[in-house]
């Protein structure tokens, strides 16, 4: 259970957003990197009710992918939720804003696997989303030597930090970033998805 809104805790957390369509263990890995590199609280899984650049078709309902999720998570300090649909935001950068406005004492970090920095230029507002929160973007096979050259990966090179200074990004002021090299898991939710048809 993430915390009420307007809770006066103050926690660090990482944001993970996504169709989790299906929820599989890559999720969980760099959510557990992320937990340790960035010395985070807790790490919260967004489950988008419906990705504004994917089709609806093949999509899950909300609550199979959520329950997925919780499945897949399985750890008391990664927190499963449809937040959105109380929102009632539909793109990230909406929810970014909200969230912030919820939660002011809350110390947020965006994360997303390389493979998110190569595509975030086609959502909506995201120069505000590199601008707006810290982020970390955490290692993708087939996208970690593309990734830091991808538009959005130059734009934001400019706030790019040091690994060694991971565990200071919750606390600092946006816009800054940084790339977190990990382990990799092959596994994504397109594959599984095929996986399961074929």
């Amino acid at each position: 259970m993430i915390p009420s809104f307007g809770s006066r805790l103050s926690l660090r957390i990482g944001l993970l957003g996504g169709s989790f369509n299906p929820a599989h263990a890559a999720h969980r890995e760099i959510s557990l990197i992320a937990l340790h590199r960035l010395k985070l609280d807790q790490v919260w899984w967004l489950v988008s009710p419906q990705n504004p650049l994917k089709t609806a078709d093949g999509m899950a309902p909300l609550a199979e992918r959520l329950a997925g999720a919780a499945q897949v998570a399985a750890h008391p300090r990664i927190k499963v939720t449809a937040i959105e649909t109380r929102l009632g935001t539909r793109y990230t950068a909406d929810t970014l804003e909200h969230l912030r406005r919820h939660y002011p004492n809350l110390r947020f970090v965006w994360l997303m696997g390389a493979d998110n920095l190569n595509q975030i230029r086609y959502w909506d507002r995201w120069e505000d989303i590199a601008r707006s929160m810290p982020i970390a973007v955490l290692d993708r096979p087939g996208h970690n030597l593309t990734a830091p050259q991808s538009l959005a990966g130059r734009y934001m090179n400019r706030w790019r930090l040091p690994q060694h200074e991971a565990a200071a990004l919750a606390s600092l002021q946006p816009p800054c970033f940084l790339l977190l090299k990990s382990k990799l898991n092959p596994l994504s939710a397109t594959a599984l998805r095929q996986r399961k048809a074929g």
